[in-house]
């Protein structure tokens, strides 16, 4: 029989994953996954998106496969570290859609000895940088960058195209308004 000494296994570590990628890559799909995974070890998992998302449901991160796990909205960025307090696995689904003091509420869910998974757009539909994900892209210990299939031609597509005429750079939609794109077949309308 194998002892283990409790003293050689990690205390109070915590970290963060990210997982970026353009729409319809499969990265809820991804969260759901691996906090799925997380339930079955029996830990505690807290599961957090924007207020602004409410594209399948208001009390679910849902993909766009149907696949989902129930979820608390959040309007304020902060209720997030009060919510959390007891968790062991915190998700976040849609993190493009916080305000940058996401990043700070993260950094020290992580430091508390949480595991903080984070699932967001990495570019708009432009192919511009859409913060906060970059910076946390540079502060994660876990990166996983998901491709989709672009729909003119069938390569691996890293960008969203938007289908719809509107200058905002926040548009909440679907297959409606946004499909997959390679970066040939990607413009800006």
């Amino acid at each position: 029989m194998i002892e283990y000494n409790l003293k050689s296994v990690p205390q109070n570590t915590g970290w963060i994953e990210v997982i970026a990628g353009c729409m319809f890559s499969g990265k809820t799909e991804e969260l759901i996954r691996r906090l799925r995974r997380a339930q079955i070890a029996k830990l505690n998992v807290k599961i957090f998106k924007p207020e602004i998302d409410k594209r399948y449901s208001s009390e679910k991160i849902v993909s766009h496969s149907e696949q989902s796990l129930p979820s608390t909205i959040i309007n304020n960025t902060s209720d997030i570290l009060d919510l959390s307090h007891d968790s062991h696995v915190v998700g976040i689904d849609e993190a493009q859609f916080f305000d940058s003091s996401i990043l700070e509420i993260c950094i020290k869910l992580a430091a508390s000895g949480k595991r903080v998974i984070a699932a967001g757009l990495d570019m708009d539909y432009r192919g511009v940088p859409f913060e906060p994900m970059p910076q946390f892209l540079a502060i994660a210990e876990y990166i996983t960058k998901t491709l989709a299939i672009c729909v003119v031609c069938g390569n691996p597509a890293n960008m969203t195209q938007r289908k719809i005429a509107s200058g905002e750079r926040v548009l909440v939609g679907a297959s409606d308004s946004y499909e997959a794109r390679c970066r040939l077949h990607h413009y800006i309308p």
